[in-house]
């Protein structure tokens, strides 16, 4: 524990820039939509903090009002505690408010679990509607104690995905004509909080204790710096190397960030699709890009 302490401070000492230049955008009406269940969202006195809940009967989900291809996405959560099995709360970016089978799709999935044992964040990527790529991690916090800042950043060589500014996963582009690299489609940011206790928590064996409901998750700071989309095509996609999300130093890890990946390699993954030989006997091709170049 103190060896992660340590880690945990160095991380939070060795913030990327890009923490800085995110731009912060208003309240919540300014920037969302609730999805469904207007009941089941509320919000501090203040209105800075926003909160979904889950009970037997429904859960609930907001989404942007705006639409980005590429660009810096953030957000402040802090997670359901105590016992939350089968409770999920996913943070994702999506092209459409629905599962539609040509969607592309950046997943977040907070995975809930029996007291006193870590959540486990679930990452995914889909293009056209083909996902599959799923990668698993412990976090080195216990994330229902604090807020914590869960970030993703898209241009058009590499998708990375942060956890206080701390790069976990990273989905490199090989620049040619690909069905695995989701570049051309805008998107939405959504949050959800969901049951899938037939899934989530050890593969569906522990079951949501509802005795424990409302389950609810929190949110504050969204901040973006991305390029919005407009019809039938937004000049800021067509020179997006003005942008710093999608200059060269955003086109790799930094030094300091590669230290961190590293870490998080070495200590955190539980599964990473491309080294699943039993489901893939042939590993995707994308599996072959190095995240370190």
């Amino acid at each position: 524990m103190p060896t992660l302490l340590f880690i945990a401070a160095l991380m939070a000492a060795s913030y990327f820039i890009i923490s800085e230049a995110a731009d912060s955008k208003g309240s919540f009406q300014d920037n969302f939509d609730i999805m469904w269940s207007q009941e089941h969202f509320s919000t501090s006195p203040d209105g800075q903090i926003w909160y979904l809940s889950l009970d037997k009967e429904t859960g609930c989900g907001f989404q942007t009002k705006q639409r980005y291809r590429f660009g810096w996405f953030s957000m402040k959560l802090k997670l359901v505690g105590g016992d939350s099995a089968g409770v999920v709360t996913a943070y994702y970016m999506c092209t459409e408010n629905g599962a539609g089978p040509t969607r592309d799709e950046l997943d977040i999935e907070f995975l809930g679990n029996r007291t006193g044992q870590p959540y486990l964040i679930q990452t995914n990527v889909y293009k056209n509607g083909t996902g599959g790529r799923e990668m698993r991690h412990m976090l080195w916090f216990d994330p229902t104690e604090d807020f914590h800042s869960y970030s993703v950043l898209w241009n058009s060589h590499q998708i990375v995905f942060f956890v206080d500014s701390t790069p976990v996963r990273v989905f490199k582009n090989n620049g040619e004509a690909n069905n695995f690299f989701p570049n051309e489609k805008p998107m939405y940011l959504f949050s959800s909080i969901w049951n899938a206790d037939d899934w989530a928590t050890r593969g569906g064996l522990e079951k949501t204790d509802w005795k424990k409901a409302p389950f609810v998750s929190s949110y504050k700071d969204f901040s973006v710096d991305g390029c919005q989309w407009e019809d039938p095509y937004p000049a800021c996609v067509s020179t997006t190397t003005r942008n710093w999300w999608d200059q060269y130093s955003a086109w790799h890890l930094s030094d300091s960030q590669k230290m961190d990946y590293a870490w998080v390699q070495r200590n955190l993954v539980i599964y990473d699709y491309c080294k699943d030989y039993e489901r893939f006997p042939t590993l995707p091709v994308e599996c072959s890009l190095s995240p370190w170049d």
